[in-house]
């Protein structure tokens, strides 16, 4: 009963996983090209789709913990040993856990991406804002720095 409960719960998480990766993948080009309209939808949905993950992952735990048996893989281990599905169980949790890793991947790989992003824009702010010094060298050699620094705009 468990074991059939626990399966589906696996497979229904599917969809919502696959569609969060295609939405990360999405994202993605939406970071490189700054399409804030766009970026805004995708957030939108991915945030539906991380609790709808999150609640059938709670469910998951709670059955296993009503089973008496940890909450992680070796506890799935446990049930599928003890069960006529267990393969069918482990295999599906695998390709589940493998598209999970794939969103993690690409979710790092997009907050890199925004982090990048952010660290040439506050260059850039900088720049035109007539911020810190440049240090610069003279033509002797020397270390030096310019005397009053000023905007770009009044450059």
């Amino acid at each position: 009963m468990h074991d059939t409960q626990l399966l589906q719960l696996i497979t229904d998480d599917f969809a919502p996983a696959q569609h969060l990766l295609e939405l990360l993948q999405t994202e993605s080009l939406a970071l490189h090209g700054r399409d804030m309209p766009l970026l805004e939808d995708i957030l939108a949905q991915k945030q539906a789709l991380v609790v709808l993950l999150e609640q059938h992952g709670r469910k998951r735990s709670e059955i296993l913990a009503s089973l008496n048996l940890p909450t992680n893989r070796g506890g799935l281990e446990q049930l599928a040993s003890q069960s006529s599905i267990g393969d069918q169980l482990l295999a599906q949790s695998d390709v589940l856990s493998d598209l999970l890793v794939q969103c993690q991947a690409s979710n790092a790989s997009n907050g890199q991406s925004i982090l990048t992003q952010q660290a040439a824009t506050a260059t850039q702010l900088r720049i035109l804002n007539g911020g810190e010094t440049p240090a610069l060298y003279d033509a002797s050699g020397t270390f030096s720095k310019l005397a009053k620094p000023r905007p770009l705009s009044q450059a």
